[in-house]
């Protein structure tokens, strides 16, 4: 997810939780693809998280949902959305084809913008306005 780090700055501490008593960020953005493999995973963490199993003092902002392919998601996996979105705020970023091939968009689609807005990321909107 280093293309989201990117678009909105940020740590990416991979799979695992940051520490906010060795000064790592305590607001959490939880990032996944929208796979079944991925929307597992994120409900995992967010288990986790709920039953007291991630460091103390962390605040979720939301869960990110990156497409993992260009196109409408099957209805068994927008089920799972509907479960995640059921417990925190979801947000969903399209396919980007540039990203693919390690290139930047020409133009930052709307949900990132607004995802930057949420995260705090001020570059986030001018960055891919041309």
């Amino acid at each position: 997810m280093s293309s989201l780090v990117e678009v909105l700055g940020g740590v990416d501490v991979g799979g695992r939780w940051p520490e906010p008593r060795r000064g790592e960020p305590r607001r959490v953005v939880l990032v996944g693809r929208t796979s079944a493999h991925g929307m597992r995973a994120v409900s995992q963490a967010l288990r986790a998280l709920e039953e007291g199993h991630a460091p103390q003092g962390l605040d979720l902002l939301c869960v990110v949902l990156v497409a993992d392919a260009p196109g409408l998601l099957p209805l068994s996996l927008l089920r799972r959305v509907r479960v995640i979105r059921s417990v925190a705020r979801v947000h969903r970023v399209p396919w980007i084809p540039a990203w693919r091939e390690g290139g930047e968009p020409r133009r930052l689609p709307a949900q990132l913008v607004r995802l930057g807005d949420l995260v705090g990321a001020g570059s986030g909107r001018e960055r891919g306005r041309s």
